[in-house]
């Protein structure tokens, strides 16, 4: 008789298949590295066959290994819809989420509690990433579904919706950048004594420092300030900080990368310690930090978009973009 295949076996294999280490395989399905070494063997065993070529730096498919994979991705969706078409008890399953921190802390409880109240036998798990990097983990397929910013919304859309003629056209709401401080005007922060300034526009920090020598849309002398601003973003791939940077070269005023961090939490501490501004989504300011205007250049808004996996979508996942789709506009 032949062995019949463990669906917590092939779970694990196609999480580290897709992870490329066991150590990450096991965060992703709640267990410790060494049962998910086992549960690998196990499964070895049971086809007669290696399906991982192991490494110091982690676990790459055998080619025997490449030709299971497709089975099992099909095995565990074909298990999920079953469960979802015959059972009374509802929908199950488990799924792997990806979000920027910021629209995690504005958005998630909400979508949670409301998709948890439908479909409360639905595990879900957290990634916090920047969008470049979630687009990355949903190549790889090392996660099933991400809420992701898009660029380039028609200025003047309504919020919590968006013009189907640009190129974020597929957006289900937008959102507004906004320049956040610790005092309620740009001219009241002194950024602290670490930073010296001097009238010219030189800075005598590391950081570096961005002067932009086009005079035609600068502003006047009056309303600008005399030394580079100080600025806190994150990383240089992110969306925020390209349009913080453009923003900034476009209106002709002098700016320096003070601090960098994909870590909300850490822009924040930086922000309110007067240090230096930042850039943040609106509904993500806490409430006490302020939202900076003039001589400040104005920011764009950003779409967002749910984006899932190209392979195999599963119901669970189906259904929480689709919550995510009708819920987020009113949030």
């Amino acid at each position: 008789m032949q062995a019949l295949l463990d669906l917590k076996l092939l779970t694990t294999f196609v999480r580290a298949a897709h992870a490329g280490t066991l150590s990450a395989a096991a965060i992703q399905v709640g267990r410790t590295q060494s049962t998910v070494t086992m549960q690998i063997q196990r499964l070895e065993d049971a086809l007669g066959q290696t399906l991982f070529h192991r490494s110091g730096s982690g676990v790459r498919l055998t080619g025997a290994g490449d030709r299971f994979l497709g089975y099992a991705e099909r095995i565990l969706r074909l298990h999920d819809d079953a469960i979802s078409s015959f059972s009374d008890q509802g929908l199950r399953g488990a799924i792997t989420f990806g979000c920027p921190e910021d629209y995690l802390i504005a958005f998630f409880p909400a979508l949670l509690k409301s998709f948890g109240s439908i479909y409360p036998d639905v595990e879900i798990k957290v990634v916090s990433a920047p969008t470049p990097e979630l687009q990355k983990l949903l190549h790889a397929r090392q996660i099933d579904m991400a809420l992701v910013s898009t660029p380039d919304i028609t200025p003047g859309t309504a919020p919590g919706r968006t013009s189907n003629t640009t190129p974020g056209g597929d957006a289900i709401r937008t959102e507004q950048l906004a320049w956040v401080g610790s005092k309620p005007t740009l001219e009241l922060h002194d950024f602290g004594k670490n930073i010296t300034l001097n009238g010219a526009g030189e800075s005598n920090s590391n950081a570096n420092t961005h002067t932009d020598t086009n005079t035609k849309n600068r502003p006047s002398a009056r309303s600008t300030p005399s030394a580079p601003i100080p600025l806190a973003l994150p990383a240089a791939n992110a969306i925020d900080h390209r349009s913080a940077r453009d923003a900034m070269q476009a209106a002709g005023l002098s700016y320096q990368i003070a601090y960098a961090s994909n870590s909300l939490a850490g822009l924040i501490a930086v922000t309110r310690s007067g240090l230096a501004i930042s850039v943040m989504m609106q509904k993500a300011v806490p409430s006490d930090l302020f939202i900076l205007k003039s001589p400040l250049p104005p920011l764009p808004k950003l779409g967002l978009r749910v984006v899932k996996s190209e392979f195999n979508p599963t119901p669970a996942t189906d259904a929480f973009a689709d919550h995510i789709s009708k819920m987020l506009p009113f949030l």
